[in-house]
C-alpha cells in the first residue's frame, strides 16, 4: 500500500512534525493539537510505503496512525543524560 502524506513542521517546537493524508489535509487533526502545534508549515509531500526508510520513525507506524486516527505526530528526540546534545 502507498499512502501520499503531507508533512508539516511546527513553528512553535523545533523537531515536531505532523503527518497527514494529503487528500484529507488537516481536517482530522484535533483543534487543541493544532492550537499547540502552531500554524502548520508544509515541509514536504511524499509517497509513503511500509518499506520506506524515515529518519526517526517507522513508516508502518506512521501509516497506521494516519489511516486510523487521521494524523501522526512526530516529537523531537529526548536528549539522553550523559550524551552530548546536538544543540550548541
Amino acid at each position: 500500500m502507498t499512502l501520499i502524506v503531507s508533512i508539516y513542521r511546527s513553528p512553535k517546537k523545533e523537531g515536531t512534525y505532523l503527518y497527514v493524508e494529503k487528500a484529507k489535509g488537516l481536517e482530522r487533526v484535533p483543534e487543541p493539537l493544532l492550537k499547540q502545534f502552531g500554524k502548520p508549515e508544509l515541509a514536504m509531500t511524499l509517497a509513503l510505503t511500509s518499506e520506506r526508510k524515515l529518519a526517526r520513525v517507522d513508516a508502518a507506524k506512521v501509516m497506521d496512525a494516519v489511516v486510523e486516527q487521521g494524523f501522526f505526530l512526530q516529537l523531537p528526540p529526548v536528549p539522553q543524560a550523559g550524551k552530548p546534545s546536538d544543540v550548541a
